[in-house]
């Protein structure tokens, strides 16, 4: 049996190539961008008002006062989306609307809010009583993006925000990384799909909790379906065919311990591999398996629920960051309320809850029932804490490790 971090050290050596593909910007959500981005325009892409107001050059305003006022006459208006041609006259004023291009006679913006009008029959003018200073309200020529800034760096996860700014930009499509294709096996003949069920039985419910998070994240999934106690052979004849296919990742839940009906290991060794271990002194989730296998990798996750949630978040999704060239994920750092006491030689993953306390620190509390077998906690939690081995003892006050629940989601709190 090996430590958690020499575990995940196995396994960023055992990577496997993902490709790219390219595909439209307005599909990008939720995928990872496989080179960076660097925008094509500037952005404004020219001078424009930041406000409804009028347009005049400052350097006719220079001789302005209470006692000198000075007419502007008011040429035309300017909206957004017009062109901005303007044949300039001394002492001139154009109505301009938020977001329109200032033509380049015309240097500062006077809301009009801040505006004195005089109306005529014939004529309107702006009525200018002191200097008016140049550049005021507005929205300068590439202020926002320069033509050539980096707007996304490789390995990112592409947000709804930044969808913005390549549209705004002009991105019609975006390079990103492959989804990998990832084939979930259940095992066990107590699993069960069906909806009403005896006590002997399991629902099959680590199949719908992975296939939820593909929902939001980073791979597609495909169920295998349910491989039955003393199907060594059988399995085994599926998985050498799947190894041959278009998966890149192969899951099984269960049959990894040191069971009699506990048959993954013996068949993954049937298989040249590279990588192998089983076994991590962690908990939840001690019978781990990973194994890569030719181009593909195999990971053995323990059956029960909670245990096989723990080995995803913190086996399955580091590879997936690796493989699909993100940074690792940084720990949430919060302060301890409830002192906690777990085997120095093991790693524990725990269900926890996060809050922001009355002076604006975080703070996570360890709940109760950590048994593996309890689901009721899980869902009071909003973060994992993990408590890494070489440690007993951890305080009431000291700063800890948290990871995020919901990966791939923002983190909210409950």
């Amino acid at each position: 049996m090996i430590n958690y971090n020499k575990s995940i050290s196995i396994l960023k050596k055992n990577r496997i190539q993902i490709k790219n593909e390219e595909i439209l910007t307005k599909d990008s959500l939720n995928r990872i961008c496989a080179r960076n981005i660097v925008s094509r325009n500037y952005h404004p892409s020219a001078n424009n008002s930041a406000f409804d107001g009028f347009a005049i050059r400052s350097g006719d305003t220079l001789k302005a006062s209470k006692k000198k006022k000075i007419k502007f006459q008011i040429l035309k208006i300017i909206a957004a989306g017009d062109k901005p041609l303007v044949k300039y006259k001394k002492n001139s004023a154009i109505e301009i609307m938020t977001g329109a291009i200032i033509p380049s006679q015309y240097d500062t913006i006077i809301p009009v809010e801040q505006a004195k009008i005089i109306h005529s029959k014939k004529k309107n003018f702006l009525l200018i009583e002191k200097k008016i200073k140049k550049n005021q309200h507005v929205r300068f020529y590439g202020s926002d993006f320069k033509k050539g800034q980096l707007v996304i760096k490789k390995g990112s996860l592409i947000t709804p925000s930044h969808i913005l700014a390549l549209k705004t930009l002009g991105h019609k499509n975006i390079l990103v990384k492959k989804k990998p294709n990832i084939l979930f096996f259940s095992t066990g003949n107590e699993i069960s799909n069906s909806q009403i069920i005896p006590v002997w039985k399991v629902r099959n419910s680590n199949i719908h909790y992975l296939k939820s998070l593909d929902k939001n994240f980073l791979f597609n999934f495909y169920n295998g379906g349910i491989i039955r106690d003393k199907s060594e052979k059988k399995f085994y004849n599926i998985l050498n065919k799947k190894l041959k296919s278009k998966f890149d990742i192969i899951v099984s839940f269960g049959a990894v311990s040191a069971g009699k009906f506990d048959f993954i290991p013996k068949i993954i060794k049937k298989f040249k591999t590279k990588g192998y271990f089983k076994g991590v002194s962690i908990r939840p989730g001690k019978p781990f398996l990973f194994s890569k296998i030719s181009n593909k990798v195999f990971f053995g996750l323990p059956g029960n629920p909670i245990s096989s949630a723990a080995c995803f978040r913190f086996f399955l999704f580091p590879y997936l960051l690796n493989i699909l060239g993100c940074s690792p994920e940084k720990p949430i750092k919060a302060i301890l309320k409830n002192s906690f006491i777990k085997n120095k030689n093991f790693t524990r993953f725990l269900k926890a809850k996060i809050v922001l306390n009355k002076k604006n620190l975080l703070e996570v509390e360890i709940l109760k029932g950590q048994e593996s077998f309890r689901i009721n906690p899980f869902i009071s939690s909003n973060v994992w804490v993990m408590l890494k081995n070489g440690k007993s003892h951890f305080k009431k006050g000291q700063v800890i490790d948290c990871f995020n629940l919901n990966i791939g989601n923002n983190f909210i709190f409950k």
